[in-house]
Order: C-alpha cells, then structure tokens, then sequence
C-alpha cells in the first residue's frame, strides 16, 4: 500500500487526485513534500494577509509573510475576488510565474482534506484497489472493521462499479477518489464480482485510519516495519515497534512508495534507532537551522533500510540520517529527491497555498532535491530477501 498523497505535485500533474488516498502501488510518483501544518491544529482557518513567522521543525510549521511570492499570490487572490473571479484560480497562476515546482494552492474544502490526511484519518469506505493485468478493478486488501468489511466484501473481489460508473479500466486515482466521495456517512452502491456471481452493495462512507505503520516477522529474527506515510503518531509507532521487537533480531525498515508528510513524525522515528544528535539541517529564507533526534533510542540493533524511486520527502530524510550516521544499510533503488521545504499562507477567498521556503540536507550536508539518495546495496528484484541477507552479515538473524 502506498501513503496518502499528502502534498502538492509538480504544477501539470498535482490536480485531481492531488488530496486522494490511494492505496495502491501506482502513485508511488506521489510527490509529498515537506509541507507540514502543526500536527496538534487544525491548519484550515489561516488568515489571509501577512502573518507571524514561526517553524517548529518538530511539530510542523505555519504560515508566514514578507516573501515576494508570498505577496504576490495574495494579491492576485485578492484582486481576483475583488473582480469576482476564482481566487484559487488566480492563485494558482500565479505561482505558476513564480517557477516553484513544488507550489500548490487548495481551496478549503481540499485543505481540509489534506489536514486530515496528515492526521492519519480519511473518509471512505476502506477498501485498497489495484488495476489487474486484464484491466479489472480488483480489490486488494479490505480494512478491518471498515464498511466495506461490514459489508462482507473480500480481497479478490472485482470491483465493477461505483454508483454506475464502470471501474474498469479507469486509473486507480480516479476509482480510488469516486470512493471516497465528499463526507462520511454518505452513501455509494458498488458493483462487485466474485467468481460466476455479480451484485450490487450499498455501504456507508466513515472516516477510517490511514493505518501507515504494519508490522510482521519475516522469520524469528527479522522483524519488518513497512511505513507508508509520515502521518501523525507514525513516529511513535515505530518507536513502539522496536522496543516489542524480540531481544536479538535485526529490523528491516520498509520506506518504499513512502510519499512523506509529517517531519516531526520522521525525527521520531529517527529517535528509534538513534541515541541522539543531528538528524538533518535546512534552511528557510536563508536561515540555518537543524533537527535533533531524541535520546535513548536503540542504536544496537542491526538496521537494514529498504528504498525505492517511490521514497520521498520526510521518508528520504529519515534515510538520509541513518546512512549518514552509519546506523543503518540502505538497499533497494535511487530515491525520489525531494528535499524542499513548503509553507502554508492563506488567501483571500479561504483558499491557501503552500509555497517553498527552503531544503533539507543530510547530517553529512547533502541535499536531497533533484538528487535522492543512492542505496548502498542497489538491488531492484526481491529487495526484501536482499535485505534479509545484509541483516545475517550484521549478525540479526541466525
């Protein structure tokens, strides 16, 4: 399963399922970014017009003024209010002009959106979905306790329809976002498939968790925590599995297709792993700051990372700092390379648009944007086993 697409793409490919919760392989291209209100807010209610500075690395960060982008997409989401005109709309071009790859504007609706998916929540009715080699919509995976689980429909069941419109055939985004629909309780009649028989369910839609962190045993002494996306509380999590895991066994760290989100959340993790220190620095407006990971984490215990071109943002920090102190084997393939840092402002009109500030770099001061990060066991079939044989050479399976 891949995270939530939890922040903006590049300008040309960010819109329509820029806000979906897809859980499927296929937008491991998602392009979350470093964009991260705090944690503890509710982001939607920014106030347009210049605001106080303030970036907790830790918790996130808020919005900010005195940017000449920053001006300038307030001002034309203003005038074009005041024309009445879309404000969103004339944002958007706006920073297209500005040339920020990574900028994104979201009206209200679509930033609530984006704050729950932050929050590890979103409203469907829990199904994951993949596209079959004959072009079948077929489900993948059915969430516990769900609706769809409710309703007694099973992975490997063939997904048909959502309310009349043909799933197959369609990409997963757009499957994945008729799913979703606008609020919980709502409801969606869903055309399925199973063997010789064909029938049509209705199921409420609920808000659900994102269910980013799972943990299995690969064998008695390897334990592997798969991380889809840096939400909130997936730090702890993580920490919390390594502390269960069984006196011994080496930990292989999934971060593939991990989009990113929450930097908070990924220093947390880093704190699993490690007894302290540098976890990364950036920069925002030309100010040098840096993140420290907590002490007490568990810097013993034989560590293999798992990456792929689908490892972004937050997740790309994490494996920076693991490499980098020597924690940690990296295996798989080149990482995303996003290493930038966006910042919420709000617009006239309610919409809000996030904006890059600055970048990250590694403990050893490398950047990450454009360039990702290079495994050091570069494998791209079967990485789990690879993993699994870097892990007996480290002493953590037997």
């Amino acid at each position: 399963m891949s995270g939530p697409d939890l922040c903006p793409r590049p300008r040309g490919v960010r819109r329509g399922a820029a806000l979906t919760l897809v859980f499927t392989s296929v937008l491991l291209t998602a392009a979350a970014t470093n964009c991260l209100p705090r944690a503890e807010q509710h982001p939607v209610p920014l106030a347009a017009g210049p605001a106080a500075a303030s970036l907790d690395p830790r918790e996130g960060h808020t919005t900010r003024g005195g940017d000449r982008t920053v001006q300038d997409v307030r001002r034309a989401a203003a005038e074009a209010e005041a024309d009445g005109k879309s404000a969103s709309r004339a944002a958007e071009e706006a920073v297209g002009r500005s040339g920020d790859r990574w900028g994104a504007v979201y009206d209200k609706a679509e930033y609530e959106q984006y704050a729950d998916a932050l929050d590890g929540r979103y409203t469907g009715v829990g199904l994951w979905v993949a596209r079959a080699a004959d072009g079948r919509t077929q489900v993948t995976r059915v969430q516990t306790g769900g609706p769809a689980d409710r309703a007694g429909i099973e992975p490997g069941d063939h997904l048909r329809s959502i309310d009349g419109w043909a799933a197959d055939g369609q990409p997963v985004t757009d499957v994945v976002a008729r799913l979703r629909g606008d609020s919980a309780g709502s409801k969606v009649a869903l055309g399925l498939g199973r063997g010789s028989r064909s029938w049509t369910q209705t199921v409420d839609r609920a808000v659900l968790d994102t269910e980013d962190v799972s943990v299995r045993n690969l064998s008695a002494q390897v334990v592997m925590i798969k991380v889809a996306a840096f939400t909130k509380g997936t730090g702890e999590q993580v920490r919390t599995a390594v502390r269960r895991a069984p006196k011994g066994a080496g930990i292989v760290l999934d971060l593939r297709g991990n989009s990113g989100g929450l930097v908070g959340e990924a220093v947390t993790a880093a704190s699993a792993f490690l007894p302290g220190g540098l976890v990364a620095t950036y920069d925002v407006h030309g100010a040098q700051r840096a993140l420290y990971a907590s002490g007490g984490g568990d810097a013993a215990r034989p560590l293999v990372v798992v990456i792929d071109g689908g490892t972004m943002s937050a997740a790309e920090l994490l494996t920076g700092a693991l490499q980098d102190r020597g924690r940690a084997v990296t295996v798989g393939s080149r990482t995303f390379g996003k290493g930038s840092v966006q910042m919420p402002t709000g617009l006239a009109g309610g919409s809000v648009a996030e904006l890059t500030v600055g970048h990250y770099r590694t403990p050893s001061g490398h950047g990450l944007d454009g360039r990702g990060i290079t495994p050091d066991l570069p494998v791209t079939d079967r990485p789990l086993e690879h993993a699994e044989t870097v892990l007996s050479g480290l002493g953590g399976t037997s």
